[in-house]
Formats: C-alpha cells, sequence, structure tokens
C-alpha cells in the first residue's frame, strides 16, 4: 500500500513538514522545544490547567472550525492536515495587542503572568464566535484555566469588554483563512501516514476502512482519538504507546444521525461536537455535560474514547446505559452490536477484542412518560474527576414506574446497573415511599470502595440521596420547592 512517511501542518503561518515525528511525542513539546514558541507553558502535564491552551483548526463541511485544546497532552502525529495557532500568532513584538490581551492588561487580569497565555487563547476561541458573552459564557469558557494569583473577577471583566475593544490590525485567523483553507485542501490526500522509528510508530489511516484493516494488522496497537486519556499515560506514567493508531482525522468517525427512534453518534465525536444534539434530544444532559472536564478537554475527548477504556468512573456510560444505548463493534469488515451494560465485564477488562473497536453509539430517543436525569458527585464542581455518577431512566404510566434503568459510575469495579434497586421500583406507584425504599435496596447492589475521591459510607449516601432528589425534583407536588431552593442556594453562594 502507498503511504506517506511525513506529517505536515500549519503552525501559525508557516508550513511544516516532519517525518521523524515519534508517536508518543507531544505538540507541546515541539512547540517549546523545536518552535521555540515558548509563550505556551507547561504546567500541570495532564490537561487540568489550561497554560498550554492553543488553538487547533480542521478543515470541516462549514469551512475551518478552530478549537481551544490542551498541547500537553495533545500529540504532534494527531495535527497533521491542521493548523495550530499559538498565543504569538495575536500580536507580534512593536504591534498592537489583540482585542483580546489588550482587555486582559487594561483589567489587571494578569499578575504571575504563567496561566494567561492560555487564558488568552480560550478568550480568544471565544471572541472568535461571541463577542459579547455572558458571564455564564466566560465561565464555560474558563472551565479548564487555572488562575491561582489574580483570581477570576479581572479576567471575567476582561472577556466581558474585549468585544468592545476597536481592532487595531486585522485579525489573523480572519486575514488568513482563504489561504488556509486552500493548503489544508491541498493536502487532504487520502493516504495513509506511517511515520516516526520503528519502535515509536505513528499510524494515520487514510478512511475508517483503512483503520480497520490497520487494527487487524497491528493488533497489539494503541488506538488514539482524544489523547485525552493516553496523553497521560505519556506524561505521566511513560508508557511506551507504539505502534500507535490516531482515528481523530476520521471524519466517519465523527458522524451524527437521528432517525425514528435512536440518535447515532460514531465513537469519534467529540463531547463539544454532540452538545446541542444531546440538549435538544436529552435535555437533561446538559448540566451534566457542562460538568465533564472543561472546555479544552471536551473539544478533544470523545465518546467512543471515554466508553472504550473501561474506567469505572468514565462520566458517559452511567448516563448511556440508563438510556440503554448499544454499541456497534467492528472487527474488520464485520459487526456486531452489543448493549452498554454488557461491554464491561470487569476492572480493564471490556467485551472487546485487541482487534475489534468501537464505531458507533446508539442511543434510543426517550418515549412517553420517560422521566430522565443524570447526576455527578465530585469535589468541584467544574472539571473534577467524579466520586459518583448516576444516570437514571424511569417511565411512569398513571402513577406506576413501568419500567426502569439505574446505572452509577464509582461505585464497582466497572459503571454497573442497580438492577435490585431497579426490581424494587419497577411495577412500584410512583410515591416517596418506593424511592425510600429502592434507596435502602441500593446496599444490595454495591459495596463502593475507600480512596481518595471519597469513602465508602459517602459514596453509598450520595448514591441513596441522589436517587431521593430523582423523586423530588420529577414528582409535580415537590419540584418547584427543590428548584426554588437550588436558586436560593446559588444566591447564597454568590
Amino acid at each position: 500500500m502507498k503511504y506517506r512517511k511525513s506529517i505536515r501542518f500549519l503552525l501559525n503561518d508557516q508550513a511544516v513538514h516532519m517525518d521523524d515525528v515519534a508517536a508518543s511525542q507531544t505538540l507541546l513539546d515541539y512547540l517549546r522545544l523545536n518552535a521555540r514558541l515558548t509563550g505556551t507553558k507547561e504546567g500541570c502535564a495532564e490537561g487540568d490547567c489550561g497554560a498550554c491552551t492553543v488553538l487547533v483548526g480542521r478543515l470541516g463541511n462549514e469551512g475551518m472550525n478552530y478549537q481551544p485544546v490542551n498541547a500537553c497532552i495533545r500529540f504532534l502525529a494527531s495535527v497533521d492536515g491542521c493548523h495550530v495557532v499559538t498565543v504569538e500568532h495575536l500580536s507580534s513584538a512593536g504591534e498592537a495587542l489583540h482585542p483580546v490581551q489588550q482587555a486582559m492588561v487594561d483589567f489587571h487580569a494578569s499578575q504571575c503572568g504563567f496561566c494567561t497565555p492560555g487564558i488568552v487563547m480560550a478568550l480568544y476561541a471565544l471572541w472568535m464566535t461571541c463577542r459579547s458573552p455572558t458571564v455564564a459564557d466566560i465561565e464555560k469558557a474558563l472551565q479548564g484555566n487555572l488562575c491561582r494569583c489574580t483570581g477570576y473577577e479581572p479576567i471575567i471583566k476582561a472577556a466581558e469588554a474585549m468585544g468592545r475593544y476597536e481592532m487595531q490590525r486585522p485579525d489573523p485567523l480572519h486575514q488568513s483563512r482563504e489561504r488556509v483553507l486552500r493548503q489544508l485542501q491541498e493536502w487532504q490526500d487520502g493516504t495513509r501516514v506511517v511515520a516516526g522509528p520503528d519502535d515509536d510508530l505513528a499510524i494515520l489511516p487514510s478512511s475508517l476502512n483503512d483503520f480497520a484493516a490497520c487494527l487487524v494488522e497491528n493488533p497489539e496497537a494503541t488506538v488514539i482519538a482524544g489523547a485525552t486519556d493516553v496523553g497521560l499515560w505519556v506524561t505521566k506514567f511513560l508508557r511506551p504507546i507504539s505502534p500507535a493508531i490516531f482515528t481523530d482525522h476520521l471524519t466517519e468517525l465523527r458522524h451524527i444521525a437521528v432517525d425514528s427512534d435512536c440518535l447515532s453518534l460514531g465513537a469519534g465525536v467529540s463531547y463539544s461536537d454532540c452538545e446541542s444534539q444531546l440538549a435538544a434530544h436529552y435535555p437533561h444532559l446538559t448540566e451534566y455535560w457542562d460538568r465533564i472536564a472543561g472546555w479544552q478537554v471536551r473539544n478533544m475527548g470523545t465518546i467512543g474514547g471515554n466508553i472504550a477504556n473501561g474506567s469505572p468512573i468514565g462520566d458517559t456510560p452511567p448516563v448511556l446505559i440508563a438510556l440503554g444505548a448499544s454499541l456497534v463493534l467492528r472487527r474488520g469488515e464485520s459487526r456486531r452490536e452489543l448493549p452498554l451494560d454488557r461491554f464491561f465485564v470487569d476492572y480493564g477488562k471490556q467485551d472487546l477484542r485487541k482487534d475489534e473497536f468501537v464505531e458507533s453509539i446508539r442511543i434510543p430517543l426517550s418515549g412517553t412518560g420517560q422521566r430522565n436525569a443524570a447526576y455527578k458527585i465530585s469535589k468541584r464542581r467544574d472539571e473534577d474527576i467524579t466520586a459518583v455518577a448516576m444516570g437514571i431512566s424511569v417511565t411512569v404510566q398513571d402513577d406506576l414506574i413501568t419500567s426502569c434503568r439505574i446505572a452509577l459510575g464509582g461505585m464497582a469495579a466497572t459503571p454497573k446497573r442497580a438492577t435490585s434497586c431497579e426490581d424494587a421500583l419497577t411495577g412500584a406507584a410512583w410515591s416517596e415511599a418506593s424511592f425510600e425504599k429502592a434507596a435502602d435496596v441500593l446496599r444490595h447492589d454495591f459495596t463502593p470502595v475507600t480512596d481518595w475521591r471519597a469513602s465508602s459510607e459517602y459514596r453509598m449516601l450520595g448514591a441513596q440521596n441522589l436517587l431521593r432528589r430523582f423523586f423530588l425534583e420529577q414528582d409535580a407536588s415537590t419540584q418547584g420547592f427543590v428548584r426554588l431552593n437550588e436558586v436560593r442556594a446559588l444566591r447564597a453562594a454568590e
């Protein structure tokens, strides 16, 4: 088979061709050590602090789409065919600052300055799509950026003001958009890429079918989509990942389709990609989705990757299991469909062959009388690892619970359904007493562990209280009272 031995991408206003890229080489290391673009900082090296934020633009159906990502866990090979934009591109020495930068200066939003370039890049991405953001928009955009010096008040004020500044010179991305489009279109050659040394090999399949063939040829390969998990294998544990098959560029894995009874997501769909569709069809996931990591990680991380890595604290499996989701698994040209709750076998073990991969996720649309909820308990509200996650879906007809699916993460070695709890509710009256009984029965389903995130007792009590909360939120006689108290609590915290 014909294949290319180098990757190519645009870095600010320069074309880069590399034939010595290793699978484990991060974008951040290249920017700082090779390109000497040291405005992009290294802080946590795990995608949490946002100091390494850059924009990555990829050619899509509607032109260029730029998103802020964490360069520390983004592998260099994955930016083949992309436009990488660093803070240096916003303004050069001696030139007028970009409005985002000028607002940060004018509102004294930087002290030590270490986090500032990453914050500027996140706000630049927001500025590109919304010139008059609300405080909620700004806080969401900054979920993945930590500032310990200034505090967020002056940063938020700068973000509110940045759209009111006049441009002193043309915006660099607006000015170069046509040229960038032409260049990236020229590079779309439909060729497999095999680059790097034999002991650190990077493979970029040319298509979805080629990916299936690559995995059959290399069943021991590490499959890398968004790298929000695998990136830490390299930066924190120094684990070898060769050969690595990268899939983030495969548009065939990023499809989103809706038919009469199902929403289908390609395994490569990111959290950000499907946000609007989930809000439209499963509005109970809207708030939950915003609590998954930060903006940069939601732009990189994929639904299929979050499922396939089999973590017992993954954010998406509990809520998708509760909705009755299933997986389409592919090996070569053959496919099989498997209910998501049967995919997780044991800790670190899934019903997935080494040469098989998750191709898509199918989620049934909600039916009449179906009441859904998604909950997450964590130490921080935003950008934190789950202690307990719960997805719950109950169908009620004539004040009788006719069916029930409850799934939890963080309570066992795998994401798992609460079958005893489900049995206690199915056929029971829609009442507070039924949910009190279900909360008590939950002890038969789980024996949670104690770790640094939460104690066993806390996890169990938290999960039981989530069941109680579900009833209070969904019951017509109490939901107004619950919402009023939530508003009062938020106002008190402001």
